[in-house]
């Protein structure tokens, strides 16, 4: 990215944060409260943050951010100035090409003090090459990435709009135009970093009354709540830095003002932090670029259709193939795959495997003749789980910890060798801090695929010795009858 988009660097960070901070205060309708500041966190490797100067109570407003000050399509000039409807490109699209158009205004943007604070380098993995993505082989992470999902609909939606209006859309790294391969590749990295920080830093924003959602599109999604939002970026709430545990601040949306306020007290010297809410770390990097073990609790791991129906022997997922998955399919009970998260020491499986997952092997294991009953009937099997669905599970469960090119040791052994590094060094290169993020997913996502496997072993070995046991005194009952006789 040329210095003509106005990100920051490193060299005026805190000159940047100054002049941002003078911004926001001679905005109408802002309110910062002193006893909190904008701070360098660049030591911890958290870029900015927000910091408590003096104490806190609980319920105390931190700051207050008028809506018309919200990065949004609803307060851009550009929805003036086009000819089309920006809503009808979807809320994320829209927003993407409002910011480009933005940031390419540079000085004249209302918000050009906002956009030099805001980063210009990500670790999600939208920005991975592929042999650092290499590194999250057997991850389901993967497959959420939807980069080239992204970059067709860039091209087919947002490109045309900028080539077709230069005024608003003027070249950049000396380009004369976005025509040809090299305008088509700045507009697509220019895109994607636009893309990534709506991703990371956006908030759900409550749109005005009587107008029309409509559903987001794929590689910045994340999930169908998402996809239905409005998105606006608001400016010094997207500077807090977030954590699982100690969580303390919350924004609240008001008819008038965006305000944040802290949900418990707040000592001097503490960073003010938000929340992205129990997601596992490898959602984390994905749309966040970074990864933290306090999120390592909400961990999990995704058995796909495909590995299940592998494990039942079945010679494809195609549902037109398949009767079994047509009945599941009829009912609404079919997914592309199952989530199951990371066991607690308390949990039982039942406790552990969704239900989708338990009527699905159900499912895959009846009997030819129950199966047709259920047919007829057009029901699912009740979604009990006892030794055949588990050994299906259990089969399930080695397909996927067969995707994996190392084990829980060889990674363990690895992020120990980063860890020293990054203790010596002070901090690693990127290509070493991806990997190092890349090993943390994947030990993760292995410890409870271990769990699993060792909960569903004993289980499988418990019903085989009470079989055995019941065959045992049945034999003996019969020859006691006999010696009888």
């Amino acid at each position: 990215m040329s210095s003509s988009a106005h990100f920051s660097d490193s060299n005026n960070f805190q000159r940047q944060s100054d002049e941002f901070a003078s911004w926001l205060s001679s905005r109408p309708g802002v309110t910062v409260n002193s006893k909190i500041r904008i701070a360098d966190l660049r030591a911890t490797a958290s870029g900015r943050g927000v910091v408590a100067q003096t104490d806190l109570e609980e319920g105390e407003e931190l700051f207050t951010i008028p809506r018309d000050l919200v990065l949004s399509t609803h307060n851009s000039k550009l929805r003036d100035l086009l000819s089309q409807d920006l809503e009808d490109l979807g809320p994320w699209l829209a927003l993407m090409l409002v910011m480009i158009y933005e940031i390419l205004q540079g000085e004249a943007s209302r918000w050009a003090p906002y956009f030099r604070v805001l980063p210009r380098h990500f670790d999600t993995l939208m920005f991975w090459s592929d042999a650092e993505l290499a590194e999250l082989q057997g991850s389901a992470v993967i497959d959420k990435i939807g980069k080239q999902g992204a970059e067709d609909l860039i091209l087919e939606t947002i490109s045309p709009i900028v080539r077709a209006n230069p005024a608003l859309f003027p070249p950049i790294e000396g380009l004369a135009s976005y025509d040809g391969d090299a305008g088509t590749q700045v507009l697509l990295n220019l895109a994607h970093t636009m893309g990534s920080l709506i991703m990371a830093y956006a908030f759900d924003v409550e749109k005005p009354e009587n107008e029309d959602e409509r559903d987001g599109e794929d590689g910045y999604m994340t999930d169908e709540e998402e996809e239905q939002s409005s998105k606006g970026m608001v400016p010094l709430a997207d500077m807090l830095n977030a954590d699982a545990d100690r969580n303390n601040a919350r924004l609240f949306q008001e008819e008038e003002s965006l305000v944040m306020k802290a949900i418990k007290p707040i000592r001097a010297g503490e960073e003010i932090l938000n929340d992205y809410g129990e997601i596992p770390r490898a959602d984390l990097l994905r749309r966040y670029g970074y990864i933290t073990d306090r999120y390592a609790p909400y961990d999990v791991v995704e058995l796909s259709l495909d590995q299940l129906c592998s494990a039942a022997g079945l010679s494809d997922s195609n549902v037109e193939n398949q009767p079994r998955l047509q009945l599941l399919e009829s009912l609404d009970l079919l997914d592309d795959g199952y989530v199951i998260p990371r066991p607690s020491l308390n949990d039982s499986l039942p406790d552990i495997i969704p239900e989708e997952l338990v009527l699905l092997c159900k499912t895959l294991t009846l009997s030819p003749q129950q199966f047709s009953e259920r047919q007829q009937k057009q029901k699912s099997p009740k979604p009990s789980f006892d030794a055949t669905e588990a050994r299906l599970l259990y089969n399930a469960i080695q397909l996927n910890q067969g995707r994996y090119s190392t084990s829980i040791a060889q990674d363990q052994e690895l992020l120990t060798h980063l860890n020293l590094a990054e203790t010596t060094s002070g901090a690693l290169e990127e290509p070493s801090r991806r990997q190092k993020m890349a090993v943390q997913v994947r030990i993760g996502e292995k410890e409870i695929l271990q769990d699993l496997s060792s909960r569903l072993n004993a289980l499988l070995s418990n019903s085989g010795s009470t079989k055995r046991t019941a065959n045992g005194s049945g034999d003996d009952s019969r020859r006691a009858k006999a010696q009888r006789t």
